[in-house]
C-alpha cells in the first residue's frame, strides 16, 4: 500500500464570482516548475461551469453552459477538488443562474 503526499500549497490562492456571464479570467501561478495541479473549490449554491485554458481567451471561450456537450467543467455546488490542467492556466466560470465564489490554488499532491 503506497502513501499518497497531502497537497502543498505552491502559489497564492486566486478567486473569482461565477455569474450568468463569465468574469474575467484570472491566471493560477505555480511557484514550481511545471506545476499543473490545482485545489479548486465552489463555495456556491450553483453548479460553476469552468473555463481554463493556456490564455485568458482560451478560458473564456471554454466557459459555457454544458446542456449535452461542451468544453468546460462542472464544478457541483460545494465542491472541494483537486484537477490537473496545464501549468499557470487561466481560469473563470459561468452559472446557469445565481452567483458563485470560486476559489483555486495551485500545488501538488492529492
Amino acid at each position: 500500500m503506497s502513501v499518497s503526499a497531502a497537497f502543498t500549497k505552491t502559489g497564492n490562492t486566486v478567486a473569482f464570482i461565477a455569474s450568468t456571464s463569465a468574469p474575467t479570467p484570472v491566471q493560477c501561478v505555480s511557484s514550481t516548475l511545471g506545476g499543473n495541479q490545482y485545489r479548486i473549490i465552489n463555495s456556491g449554491s450553483v453548479t460553476v461551469f469552468l473555463g481554463y485554458g493556456t490564455a485568458s481567451g482560451d478560458a473564456t471561450n471554454s466557459a459555457v453552459v454544458v446542456t449535452s456537450t461542451g468544453p468546460a467543467y462542472p464544478l457541483l455546488a460545494g465542491t472541494d477538488e483537486i484537477l490537473s490542467f496545464v501549468p499557470n492556466a487561466y481560469f473563470t466560470g459561468i452559472t446557469g443562474s445565481s452567483t458563485a465564489a470560486v476559489y483555486i490554488t495551485p500545488g501538488d499532491g492529492l
